[in-house]
């Protein structure tokens, strides 16, 4: 636990040292769960979602994106059950005055549980080498399956809880566990309360004459409203599918673990219309598409597992977590839930116009059912930035401290570096910037020892460091040198561009699906 909160130390650290992310407002002491992506990390957000948008909508010929406002009708949240149901369970520690969400005070409960299965595997491990067969001790031993058995027991319990709005039942469950609060270690806990996370505003012109409206807690409603709008304008076949990238709101109380949990932050969703009775299929189908998009940017297989949902959501009939190993532990990544006809129906309800899909092959009108993915983009950042920031002992004994983004994503793909400012080096290495940058993030630098600069781009994540020498006047040729191997090779300048895109290109990675 120390080493996790160590290395999360780490990564925010060095997020700001390197212009990746900024508490916003940081001149006035911040605002608590609001943050600013700074230089490198918009660049690193923009290439995640652009990695996405490309596998998910121009890799689809049935899958067509949308943009749709923040800001929409107050009913639209009355139809889609934000404005009744859209709540999290909170509890107050009387002493401490700190409140909490119980569920993730159980969640974490049971994350020590699971704690102590790793340590048995690790110990395990440790005592039959080569031989270890991990599935196998998870499935023999008896003090694991003690374990496994207890956290199943605790989160049904807690699902089936917070299913029937138990909350009585929430708050003895925390006695009987005796959990303690986190920072003081009181008991004394309060009742638990239902909280909406939704902000309001006022439309208007003038206080008396305004309407409360809503900034959207998720971005699928939009998709939903448009449906018919898109199915008819796109002349979109079943199955198909309408994605959409942009901002959400939640009041969250208890926002924490940087940019894990905020209260403004980005999804990246798509809902995928299919005909009724089909939606199993589809929902499978799509929980091993959204893997493979994720183990194309080779962050480890191990770092990836999915966890079905104890307590579904009252639109869903089906809903699974991609879950990440992140410094704090496995969390919740990516949603693929199962939406059935829940969201379309209650639309038309509301809004008294028919929101359904007329089958020609079929020759009937129907409301078809969804499959969702939805990814937080901020979360999805978080991953792919501490999963990359890694320190390495060289063979020399000194350590370099190296950001190891998916080549595809980082901000620059490469830094050209005169190897003095002088003799006519600085004039070929912008040249080279001149002809590179329409095809790639270029950074040019020419301050510092040529070592010195190459740590410093190792940390910031750029793949290539380009050194244009003395040589390189005579031959036309430069060093380039790879920031995982710290290879360094010599070649023509005219091959730089090839080299270079061979290693970042999107199709490159995503060919890997």
């Amino acid at each position: 636990m120390a080493k996790q909160e160590d290395q999360f130390k780490k990564v925010l650290s060095h997020a700001k040292e390197y212009g990746y992310v900024f508490q916003s407002s940081e001149i006035y002491d911040g605002l608590s769960a609001v943050y600013d992506y700074a230089q490198n990390g918009v660049e690193l957000k923009k290439n995640i979602r652009e990695y996405w948008w490309k596998a998910m909508v121009q890799m689809h010929e049935n899958i067509v994106g949308i943009d749709a406002a923040i800001l929409m009708h107050p009913t639209t949240w009355k139809a889609s059950g934000h404005v009744d149901a859209f709540n999290d369970p909170l509890i107050d520690n009387k002493d401490s005055k700190k409140r909490y969400r119980a569920d993730v005070l159980i969640e974490e409960y049971c994350a020590k549980i699971e704690g102590k299965i790793n340590k048995e595997v690790a110990k395990a491990a440790k005592r039959f080498g080569e031989a270890f067969n991990k599935d196998e001790f998870l499935a023999t031993n008896n003090r694991v399956l003690g374990y496994q058995e207890k956290i199943n027991t605790i989160l049904a319990r807690m699902g089936k809880s917070l299913e029937n709005e138990d909350l009585a039942d929430i708050k003895t469950l925390i006695e009987e566990l005796e959990i303690a609060d986190p920072l003081t270690g009181s008991k004394n806990w309060t009742e638990v309360k239902q909280f909406n996370l939704m902000f309001g505003t006022q439309i208007g012109a003038s206080a008396e004459n305004s309407t409360q409206v809503y900034l959207r807690p998720e971005t699928a409603q939009g998709i939903f409203v448009n449906f018919l709008n898109v199915q008819k304008t796109g002349r979109m076949k079943i199955p198909f599918g309408i994605a959409q990238t942009g901002k959400a709101f939640r009041n969250e109380i208890v926002a924490r673990q940087f940019i894990f949990r905020m209260r403004e932050f980005e999804q990246m969703e798509m809902q995928f219309f299919v005909k009724p009775g089909t939606q199993k299929e589809w929902y499978e189908k799509w929980k091993q598409t959204r893997l493979k998009w994720h183990l194309s940017l080779g962050m480890g297989k191990e770092n990836y597992r999915f966890h079905d949902h104890d307590k579904l959501a009252h639109y869903a009939d089906a809903a699974a977590d991609i879950e990440f190993n992140f410094p704090f532990g496995f969390k919740e990544l990516e949603g693929i839930h199962s939406r059935t006809d829940f969201d379309l129906k209650a639309h038309e309800e509301y809004s008294g116009k028919k929101l359904q899909y007329f089958d020609h092959e079929e020759n009937k009108s129907y409301v078809p059912y969804v499959v969702e993915t939805s990814i937080g983009l901020d979360r999805m950042f978080l991953a792919v930035f501490s999963n990359s920031l890694q320190e390495e002992i060289l063979d020399n004994g000194t350590t370099r401290t190296v950001l190891k983004l998916p080549a595809v994503l980082a901000p620059y793909k490469v830094a050209v570096l005169p190897l003095v400012k002088k003799d006519g080096l600085p004039e070929v290495a912008r040249k080279i910037v001149d002809d590179l940058k329409w095809d790639f993030n270029v950074f040019y630098d020419e301050k510092d020892a040529v070592g010195k600069r190459y740590r410093r781009q190792d940390a910031a994540g750029t793949p290539f460091c380009i050194t244009v020498d003395h040589d390189s006047l005579e031959d036309n040729s430069i060093t380039i040198r790879h920031r995982d191997t710290m290879e360094q090779k010599r070649v023509k300048i005219s091959e730089l561009k090839e080299i270079i895109k061979a290693e970042v290109d999107v199709k490159t990675w995503l060919q890997k699906m």
